[in-house]
């Protein structure tokens, strides 16, 4: 009992107490979509295209397919992976091969990756990140004959070290983190 009152002293944000269930705390449909929404309309922007930069909506989505699994799942990562596909009139299929490994390792994790804080959660979904991304640019590299270098590799350490402000953020409608936090004291 003592070290459950220290971890929630010490600041750690807990998304599901230890044993508690998932199913306790939903967040609204419209705070889901919309932040997928916003996190696909900044996608759209430039800065996005640069090799260093993280990528938001790979990150919110794998964010939701954890905490909110009964409302995105694969078929929006894949959906969306397509429309940046499209966007970036690059390889048909390369985001959204990414964004559907992503969403799996999420789906795989999930159980395990509720009992943790964010910050633990964010290195449960690093090797997610790395490996799914790594896995798309082998396969691209080897279809297009170009190496992209390891440059990409800073994005996919940024968007996991993301995820504890991202989720920090996105957890606070509806005083769900405090509701959380009450179910560890």
């Amino acid at each position: 009992m003592r070290r459950d009152s220290d971890d929630a002293r010490s600041g750690l944000l807990r998304t599901v107490g230890m044993g508690a269930d998932s199913r306790d705390v939903h967040t609204d449909s419209w705070i889901v979509w919309g932040s997928i929404l916003l996190a696909f309309l900044l996608s759209l922007l430039p800065w996005r295209l640069a090799l260093w930069s993280p990528d938001l909506l790979m990150l919110v989505i794998a964010f939701w397919v954890v905490h909110e699994g009964n409302k995105v799942g694969l078929v929006t990562g894949f959906v969306f992976g397509l429309l940046i596909d499209v966007h970036d009139a690059g390889p048909l299929g390369q985001y959204a091969l990414t964004y559907l490994l992503v969403c799996y390792g999420a789906v795989v994790l999930k159980r395990r990756m509720l009992r943790f804080n964010l910050w633990r959660q964010a290195l449960h979904m690093l090797p997610v990140f790395v490996l799914a991304r790594t896995g798309t640019l082998l396969l691209t590299a080897w279809l297009m004959g170009v190496w992209p270098g390891w440059s990409w590799l800073t994005g996919v350490l940024l968007a996991s070290v993301l995820w504890v402000p991202v989720g920090w953020i996105l957890l606070l409608p509806g005083n769900r983190l405090a509701a959380m936090n009450s179910q560890t004291d």
